[in-house]
This record gives C-alpha cells, sequence and structure tokens, in this order.
C-alpha cells in the first residue's frame, strides 16, 4: 500500500476529525481511508489517533505527524507536477479562495479562461469573505481584497479597487442628489459590514482623503447585496466597481458625486511563504494580472 496515500488519509481525517469527511475530501470510500490509517500505524509501530464512536483526536505522536506531513506532501505533489508539466503541460488540482462577491463576479470566469488554455488542471473555488488559513485549509492561491499583513504570505498586486458611491433613478427622483460628500449624513444609505468600517465612507479628491459617517436602516456583509438594494431604490450604496459597473452600464444604477472616487484598495493574489511556487500557481498569477487589466472592473 502506496505510504503516499495512507499519509493523506492520515491528514485528512486529522484535520477534518472524520473518517467519513476525510474520504468525502478524498474521494474515496470510509472502509478505505480508514484501511489506510491503520497501515500507517502499523507500518510506524505506533497509535496516531485516538478513536471513539464520536470523534478521532490525535495522540501526540499523531500531532506531530500532522505538524510536518502536510508540507511533505505539498513538496512532493509540487516536485511531480513539476516533472510531469514539463513533459505534458499543466496537470493536477489548484485549490483557491476568494471573496464571495469578487469570486462570483470575476473570479469563476476567470478560472474558465485559464481552464480553456490548461485542460489538464482541476480547480477547487472557494468563495468566503474571511480571511481563510491557507495552510491548514490546503489553499494554493487566495485571491485578497486589502492589504496582507500575515508574515507567513507572500502577495502578488494584480491592481487596486475603487469604489463609488451609486443610486437608483427612482430614489435620485424621489430624495435628489447629494452634491458633497457631507451630504451623504442625510440620506438614506446601505451599509456593506463586510468594510473594514462599514460605517465611514472614505472619498478622494485631488489628492485630499474626505470621511464621512452615515447612517441608514439596510446592513448587508455583501458588495452585491448593496448593489442589489440601492436598485430597489432604498438607499445609496457604496460599492466596488466590479459590483456595479454592468447595473450603471444598463442605467439602473447612477454614480453620485463623480468628482470623487473611493480610497484605492489593493487586490492581491497570495500564497505561503517558504516553499518553492509550482508552476501551475505561477502561470494563474500571470495570468491573472493580464486579465484582470483587460476586465476592466477596477
Amino acid at each position: 500500500m502506496d505510504i503516499i496515500d495512507q499519509l493523506r488519509a492520515f491528514v485528512a481525517t486529522a484535520k477534518t476529525g472524520s473518517f467519513t469527511a476525510a474520504a468525502d475530501q478524498l474521494g474515496v470510500s470510509n472502509r478505505l481511508t480508514s484501511k489506510y490509517v491503520a497501515e500507517l500505524e502499523r507500518r510506524l509501530g505506533v497509535r496516531l489517533l485516538q478513536r471513539t464512536t464520536r470523534k478521532v483526536g490525535l495522540t501526540p505522536t499523531g500531532q506531530d505527524l500532522l505538524s510536518r506531513a502536510p508540507t511533505l506532501l505539498d513538496e512532493l505533489e509540487d516536485l511531480l507536477s513539476d516533472v510531469s508539466e514539463n513533459s505534458r503541460g499543466l496537470t493536477g488540482m489548484i485549490r483557491i479562495s476568494a471573496p464571495v462577491t469578487f469570486g462570483e463576479i470575476y473570479v469563476g470566469g476567470l478560472i474558465a479562461r485559464f481552464a480553456a488554455q490548461h485542460p489538464g488542471l482541476m480547480f477547487d473555488l472557494r468563495l468566503d469573505d474571511g480571511f481563510v488559513d491557507l495552510a491548514s485549509d490546503g489553499i494554493d492561491l487566495a485571491f485578497r481584497i486589502g492589504q496582507t499583513d500575515m508574515l507567513s504570505l507572500k502577495a502578488r498586486k494584480l491592481g487596486q479597487m475603487r469604489s463609488f458611491a451609486v443610486a437608483s433613478p427612482a430614489y435620485i427622483a424621489a430624495h435628489g442628489t447629494p452634491d458633497t460628500p457631507e451630504a451623504l449624513q442625510h440620506h438614506a444609505c446601505i451599509v456593506d459590514t463586510n468594510r473594514r468600517a462599514p460605517r465611514r465612507w472614505d472619498f478622494v479628491k485631488n489628492g485630499q482623503r474626505i470621511r464621512v459617517d452615515v447612517q441608514g436602516r439596510f446592513q448587508v456583509n455583501s458588495a452585491r447585496a448593496a448593489a442589489d438594494l440601492a436598485k430597489r431604490g432604498v438607499g445609496i450604496a457604496y460599492a466596488p466597481r466590479f459590483a456595479v459597473s454592468d447595473a450603471i452600464a444598463r442605467g439602473a444604477l447612477v454614480p453620485l458625486l463623480p468628482e470623487l472616487s473611493g480610497v484605492p484598495v489593493q487586490i492581491s493574489a497570495v500564497y505561503l511563504e517558504g516553499r518553492a511556487l509550482p508552476r501551475k500557481i505561477r502561470a494563474l498569477i500571470d495570468f491573472a494580472v493580464t486579465d484582470l487589466a483587460q476586465a476592466d472592473l477596477l
């Protein structure tokens, strides 16, 4: 029995706490996953997992192996992929994380366009507005909006995102158009709680930052939902261009305060520090740099 399969089964079981969940993750049967782990324990002559009727836990030896095995498996997979890719093109799985709205509007299409050029690749796209742990979740590449401060990550800048205040023609007809940022304080504003300071909207004019505190009946944790509410005429949204560009083009939303723009926020591709970047990940990042510039979403 292959030690690599045994290690993969052990890591998946240890991380999920369940043979069933590990089997689902690996795409094999529950029985085979349990068999792989048992074979690994016999091979090593130690018990790695504590099995109960409800959960699988780690022994001290298992904890030590779990701290080292994922890196070992990643490096082996990268080595084999690079050797294979040099002769047969890019192959294997790429696990990607992205914010929900940005992932739905852009990243899904990005990987479809990239996949068309590389038929040997598979993709696992996970959308989450939280900053996932790349190491524990097995993520190869994450798209991040905003500053990444974690020392364990390296970042490649893809571009800068700007946000705009927008409203529907119906809202403007009923409530008028704010002519200054400060006038937003007297309007119904839709608050996106995914922002670092949801009720503080920042603008730039002639290089100067202008901050406005806003209020409103509606708060959501999605730029797309904020834009949808604005299209219904219930208030003014402050949303990134990628979330409102289509609605503006169709006339469903109207940009407000055109002489102002939002403070630019960096969009990056991030990956783990301290390991050689596989060729397929480098290729995807390079493709994203060009593709995002052509998408005209920022």
